[in-house]
């Protein structure tokens, strides 16, 4: 039952502060359950927020006038959100108390009495549960707060009264009008700059794994902004207003609207899954929400990511039309611009592009024509608004590939031909006409995986993989990529390879292998815009083998002459591997911009130059181990001669190194470790670090020492405890039982990344003592990790040189590897050989390792150890170990 609105002094005032709250308390929880309970059986969520908004105006007013005497000249005004009548289940309840103009020489005891019964008032809101925020001003303090601080007026300028004469309600209004702060030029430029630096802060995309449904880019408050713009600019607040005085289309603001309702429904779910005010749609909560709005999972899409491409979908309108719309509030006060004619069909106005004609476009050629122009012109500041809205309106008449005419097929080769095709192909998606063109474009429009390796939407990656080929072709040097720049100008036709980009992802969510799926969408279109068998075989090749080099290059030792030789027999030819080694560069860099670092980009480079090398040489006359070995061996013994290395010390060093080395090593790497061993006396210890590029803090760490139980675990513990995540460990023996190691390393916060001097002090400290003492940190799983379980899967498989390979699929979290070489210590195991991947909260291990028999003999895992290794890594995989 709601508490009375008794005026404080009067009857009826016999219950306690303490029991008024806690009635108000279970007052509000009702009826916000009751409509936590309508909102689940469908109910329009504008109702919902009304009547939340009307539930806690009762308990205020109630408040009010249990403390405030009438006579207080008091005025009470809800405000932003609050005062708009929106209130969403958590949301702040803001309040503004508009006082009297005083003098100084107020009586103090006035003050005290007002101060006294405003100070109730809140403790009793807060005491019942209400999250209120609140100011307490003048109408002429409220005037100067506005001018100084813009979010204070555009929560003024939506107040609402709650208790209020028409005094009070006129000198807020002349405190907040253009007359007297902010007029219409420099409210549009402050919040359109305003605007801008937010979506900044969210990476000037909603395309985010964890988006924020209200601050984000296309999310609440640039609808609100939209609002606040007409209110300052036009005199009003209504956007279906602004259809008769030619702002907005009907389309539009049915649009608008539409988003809005739904952005809406999506918050007010998010408040009651998340128990709590929360404005991001975390992790946490997305399968939460998803469920509570009825998402189903199906074979090809898992209800939480049809609920994120919903958003997507729909922030990427919002941000559409809000694009529109800033520009022609920008030409209402700029006024209308005189016309730079460009050709019989377009135009610029005031550096935006524009149709000449009304009736633009009469025919489907011309959305085209568009974007040729668009192209050719380097300034053009955008699209204009009018031509923008009339390319909306005309995107249905636009018909897709498979039913469009030569002549628009023509044209569209012509843009992928054109000065700037990556470009055109991205405000093509943006503005819709990818997706009508390429219907299946469409269908991957907004679509999310549910898991850390992608970051993007399925749409956005595709055109920041496409953005990477511009890139490549531009010429200019970018230190990421060591061989892009060179291989680009042998492209017979650039543009095959912009279409392998664009498809290459295009098959997903449909529930089989996209690759293939994609490959076949990719041979159906070039069929139909009229590419020759070659062209259209390459690219339908590319989209299918897009993954080939990645895994390759991240799985398998592409030091093994029989790797590259099959490699390279898939491959076939030069121009598959410039076209693959490009593509394959581009999209790992495109997947997320932690993924790509400088050891992947040595990696791939090794993998394509020799690659390139078993080509030139011929399939039929494959790489033996050991001219590998002599080769590399008679190139480093160069590398050594040309720094002053004399024959004599060279072969010494070399008979201290083994000859395994030589088959997997590169000639520089060789030349490095052999210069590491000088001076080294028996039983010595040496470890040595170097960067692998100039950026991005990739490097190489050598160890070299005798071997001893626990030496691997203990050296991959020592590199965790430095910051340094391991990608790729080569374990090799070296004569008179030294080991041989090498280890591939990227720092796990970019921001801290330690010397190479520190790197090798501390791991000669570590393995000086006692290796037992050497322990991994432990430290707490990030929250998103927590989120995604991936269920363990532990192969095992012979190889050659009597050695068990051990593949391991399992959730990523800080210290796994040091917990895995752990085990493997415990199970009296060797490792030989390890590669470590990780793709975002799946990490995918392999190690080469051996069993030593009683006679202290290498042998691989039998049966039992095998079960026994399995149950350890388990157990480990659970924390026990």
């Amino acid at each position: 039952m709601t508490a009375g609105p008794v005026r404080a002094g009067e009857a009826g005032t016999s219950a306690s502060d303490a029991e008024w709250a806690a009635q108000a308390r279970e007052t509000l929880a009702t009826e916000q359950a009751a409509l936590a309970a309508r909102f689940d059986a469908g109910a329009d969520v504008d109702r919902l927020l009304a009547a939340r908004a009307k539930s806690v105006d009762r308990q205020v007013l109630a408040a009010w006038r249990r403390c405030v005497p009438e006579a207080s000249g008091l005025a009470l005004f809800a405000v932003g959100g609050y005062g708009r009548g929106e209130l969403f289940p958590h949301s702040d309840v803001d309040l503004l108390v508009l006082t009297q103009e005083r003098p100084d020489t107020t009586d103090g005891s006035d003050r005290r009495t007002e101060e006294d019964a405003l100070s109730r008032f809140l403790t009793l809101l807060w005491d019942a549960g209400l999250p209120v925020g609140h100011a307490v001003r003048s109408a002429t303090q409220c005037g100067e707060a506005a001018e100084a601080d813009l979010t204070v007026l555009t929560s003024l300028i939506e107040s609402r009264p709650l208790d209020a004469d028409a005094g009070a309600r006129q000198a807020l209004g002349e405190a907040a009008a253009p007359a007297r702060v902010w007029p219409a030029r420099e409210f549009f430029e402050a919040k359109r700059q305003e605007l801008r630096e937010r979506h900044s802060r969210h990476g000037d995309t909603s395309d985010n794994l964890e988006p924020n449904l209200k601050e984000g880019p296309g999310g609440l408050r640039d609808v609100q902004t939209l609002h606040w713009m007409a209110l300052r600019i036009i005199g009003t607040s209504d956007l279906e207003s602004l259809i008769a005085v030619g702002q907005l289309g009907a389309d539009e603001v049915a649009s608008l609207e539409r988003e809005r309702i739904f952005l809406s429904r999506l918050r007010y779910g998010l408040h009651l899954v998340a128990g709590k005010r929360e404005e991001r749609l975390r992790f946490d909560y997305q399968k939460l929400l998803a469920a509570r709005l009825g998402h189903v999972d199906t074979d090809g899409s898992l209800a939480v990511e049809q609920l994120m491409q919903g958003f997507y979908r729909s922030a990427s309108l919002v941000q559409r039309i809000g694009e529109r719309l800033l520009q022609r509030f920008e030409e209402q006060i700029e006024g209308e611009p005189v016309p730079e004619p460009i050709d019989r069909l377009f135009e610029l106005r005031r550096g935006y592009l524009a149709a000449r004609e009304a009736e633009w476009p009469r025919e489907p050629a011309q959305i085209f024509d568009l974007f040729a122009v668009w192209a050719s012109r380097g300034d053009v500041r955008g699209l204009h608004s009018q031509t923008a809205r009339a390319l909306a309106e005309a995107l249905p008449s636009l018909p897709g590939f498979s039913t469009a005419g030569a002549p628009l097929h023509a044209r569209f080769l012509q843009l992928l031909r054109g000065p700037v095709p990556v470009q055109t192909l991205t405000r093509m998606a943006r503005l819709g006409v990818l997706g009508r063109w390429i219907p299946a474009f469409a269908r991957v429009s907004g679509r999310m995986q549910f898991d850390l390796f992608h970051v993007y939407t399925v749409d956005q990656h595709t055109l920041a993989v496409l953005k990477n080929l511009s890139i490549f072709a531009s010429g200019e040097h970018d230190e990421r990529f060591t061989l892009a720049r060179e291989i680009w100008p042998r492209l017979r036709k650039p543009e095959l390879l912009l279409l392998a980009g664009l498809f290459h992802d295009i098959g997903k969510g449909r529930g089989g292998d996209h690759s293939e799926l994609g490959g076949d969408d990719a041979r159906v279109f070039c069929d139909t815009l009229g590419l020759s068998e070659a062209d259209a075989s390459l690219v339908e090749w590319l989209v299918r083998k897009h993954l080939l080099m990645s895994t390759t290059a991240q799985k398998q030792d592409i030091t093994d002459p029989e790797v590259i030789h099959r490699f390279a027999t898939v491959i076939g030819d030069r121009e598959r591997l410039d076209h693959l080694y490009l593509l394959t560069c581009a999209d790992i860099a495109g997947t997320s911009p932690k993924l790509w670092n400088a050891w992947k980009d040595r990696l791939l480079a090794d993998l394509y130059t020799a690659t390139r090398l078993a080509l030139r040489r011929g399939l039929e006359h494959p790489l033996a181990a050991a001219e590998r070995a002599a080769e590399n061996r008679e190139a480093a013994r160069a590398m050594l001669a040309a720094f002053g290395t004399g024959d004599d010390e060279i072969e010494v060093l070399f008979a201290r190194m083994p000859e395994s080395a030589f088959r997997r090593g590169r000639p520089d790497q060789l030349a490095w470790q052999a210069t590491a061993l000088r001076g080294m006396a028996p039983g010595d210890t040496r470890v040595r670090a170097r960067p692998v590029a100039a950026h991005a803090g990739a490097m190489e760490v050598f160890v070299h020492s005798p071997d001893r139980d626990g030496l691997f675990a203990a050296i991959v513990a020592t590199l965790d405890r430095l910051g340094l995540a391991i990608q790729q460990a080569r374990v090799l023996d070296g004569p008179e039982g030294t080991i041989f190691d090498s280890f591939e390393v990227i720092p796990s916060d970019p921001r801290h990344i330690p010397a190479a001097e520190d790197i090798e002090q501390r791991l000669e400290a570590a393995l000086a003592g006692d290796l037992d003492e050497v322990k991994p940190p432990r430290r707490t799983q990030p929250r998103h990790l927590r989120h995604f379980r991936i269920a363990p899967q532990i192969v095992f498989d012979a190889t050659r040189g009597g050695r068990t390979q051990v593949s391991l699929v399992c959730t990523d979290r800080p210290g796994l590897l040091a917990d895995i070489a752990r085990a493997l210590r415990h199970q009296a195991l060797r490792v030989h050989d390890a590669r470590i991947a990780t793709f975002g909260e799946r990490a995918e291990d392999l190690f080469q390792v051996t069993a030593v028999d009683d006679n202290g003999s290498d042998r691989a895992l039998d049966d039992n150890r095998q079960e026994a290794l399995r149950a350890a890594l388990l157990a480990c995989l659970e924390g026990d170990c």
